[in-house]
């Protein structure tokens, strides 16, 4: 198991109805197999309407959903102004890398929650109608043309508990070799 320097949590956020935005709280509590408790997209299946209207049976593999505060930074340099919990997110992290992690790493916050990535957020059109222009900032090419969405991360809850602002986060990699994110 490996801490990344100084991970940890500066921000949880929930929302118990629709909203592109979600308040920032004190604590949140994660939920095994569920996600955030009395947050919308809590649930074993899709919680996501666009999902919903796909197929409403399909697993929920976007219980939790998780940005690196340095997204904001970045964006700000470009004149943006996001704060946490404005894009939908429910845990904001510092220190770590969230894109650069494999599907099926977990993420361990503080001494109880623990969530699985599954993969990366796919960066909607409700990002442009928060702030015109900001869709265009968080999804772009690499040097080889590739997409990249830098909106945050995907994740199921794997074991329950509290996270709160300054929670260190752990990171525990699965065996190599080890699958890049994908929009989920």
């Amino acid at each position: 198991m490996s801490t990344a320097r100084s991970a940890r949590v500066t921000a949880v956020s929930s929302n118990g109805v629709y909203s592109f935005t979600k308040p920032n709280r004190d604590s949140i509590t994660l939920l095994a197999g569920l996600g955030v408790e009395g947050d919308v997209h809590s649930g074993v299946t899709v919680k996501h309407r666009s999902r919903v209207a796909q197929d409403p049976t399909q697993p929920n593999l976007r219980q939790v959903h998780l940005i690196h505060r340095e997204l904001f930074d970045e964006v700000a340099a470009s004149g943006f102004s996001v704060e946490p919990g404005q894009l939908g997110e429910n845990v904001t992290t510092e220190g770590i890398d969230l894109l650069g992690l494999p599907t099926g790493a977990l993420l361990r916050f503080g001494a109880e929650a623990v969530v699985e990535v599954t993969g990366l957020r796919n960066p909607c059109v409700q990002i442009e109608a928060f702030q015109h222009g900001l869709l265009k900032q968080v999804v772009g090419r690499d040097d080889q043309g590739r997409l990249v969405r830098k909106a945050g991360i995907m994740g199921v809850v794997r074991e329950g508990g509290a996270v709160r602002p300054g929670d260190p986060i752990t990171v525990t990699l699965p065996p190599a070799p080890h699958t890049p994110l994908e929009r989920v």
